[in-house]
């Protein structure tokens, strides 16, 4: 009756598979070694501003992100356990999947369940019509950043570029 049915099945579960890399979406501009935050809300607004500033994401899309970004965190924390946070939103008219990440030697506060302050925070942007992705690719991050030998070396970094060679090592770049 479908005789095309097969390899729209092949094709849609080669579409779940793609997972995209912390590494593919940073560049040392993206990596932000110290993060100077007064609060959660300035952290955020700081990250979406080194996504524009380096090229990332386009100027007219900064309040839309902000925004976006926003309206995540007051609906629930990405605030994590042992020091993490993932501020992350899907965005229309955003043209591909972007991200910050920041070190905060002191912590941030962000209502984690362990109530930590946020330390390693990974700001994450995606087109609204990557969702599955959007998911996907905040599963993996949160699963690299859960290994406490990952978080330390990150921490350690003084540089973005350090930064970005301790998470192509541990992703296995």
């Amino acid at each position: 009756m479908f005789p095309f049915a097969p390899v729209w099945h092949a094709v849609s579960i080669r579409a779940l598979a793609i997972v995209m890399k912390l590494t593919e979406m940073l560049k040392p501009a993206h990596v932000l070694v110290p993060l100077e935050a007064a609060d959660k809300w300035q952290a955020i607004r700081v990250m979406a501003q080194a996504l524009v500033a380096a090229g990332a994401m386009p100027e007219r899309l900064y309040e839309t992100v902000e925004t976006a970004l926003f309206t995540r965190e007051r609906s629930m924390s990405t605030g994590m356990e042992q020091g993490i946070a993932i501020p992350h939103a899907a965005v229309e008219g955003v043209p591909e999947v972007v991200a910050a990440l920041a070190i905060s030697q002191r912590g941030i506060p962000f209502e984690a369940l362990d109530q930590r302050p946020a330390r390693i925070l990974v700001c994450l942007v995606v087109p609204r019509e990557k969702k599955l992705l959007h998911i996907k690719t905040l599963a993996s991050i949160a699963k690299l950043l859960s290994r406490g030998e990952v978080r330390e070396r990150i921490l350690a970094c003084q540089s973005a570029v350090e930064v970005l060679d301790v998470v192509a090592r541990e992703e296995g770049a």
